[in-house]
């Protein structure tokens, strides 16, 4: 029994080695650990360790445009939330030149990945 289907042929790649876009942006990576090192200068002031630190930032997604950080925080009612939300947005614009906008997720926070063991 033979194959009955269309012969798909893989696509034609015509970007050349120069217009494809780097594996790794250094300069990138290095606005992105800028960003983290100025978010160690926001504090949870219940716990009293900075937001990087208690592994609430979970990521950063660079635009051209706007960057977005996606955190978490370390209680779902935590009274504190909308200024940290506010000190992070304003420690990561400090680095970029464009607007940042702050996502809080829904994940629940686990001392456990910050190191921390109550």
């Amino acid at each position: 029994m033979g194959f009955n289907g269309p012969l798909v042929y893989p696509r034609q790649v015509t970007e050349t080695a120069e217009s494809a876009a780097p594996l790794f942006d250094a300069e990138r990576r290095a606005t992105e650990l800028a960003i983290l090192d100025s978010l160690r200068s926001v504090v949870d002031p219940e716990i009293g360790m900075n937001v990087v630190e208690l592994a609430l930032i979970k990521q950063i997604l660079m635009g051209t445009d706007e960057t977005e950080v996606k955190m978490i925080l370390t209680t779902p009612f935590c009274p504190y939330a909308g200024s940290m939300i506010q000190q992070v947005k304003d420690a990561a614009e400090s680095v970029v030149d464009h607007p940042v906008k702050v996502t809080i997720l829904a994940e629940r926070w686990d001392p456990r990945d910050a190191g921390l063991m109550w």
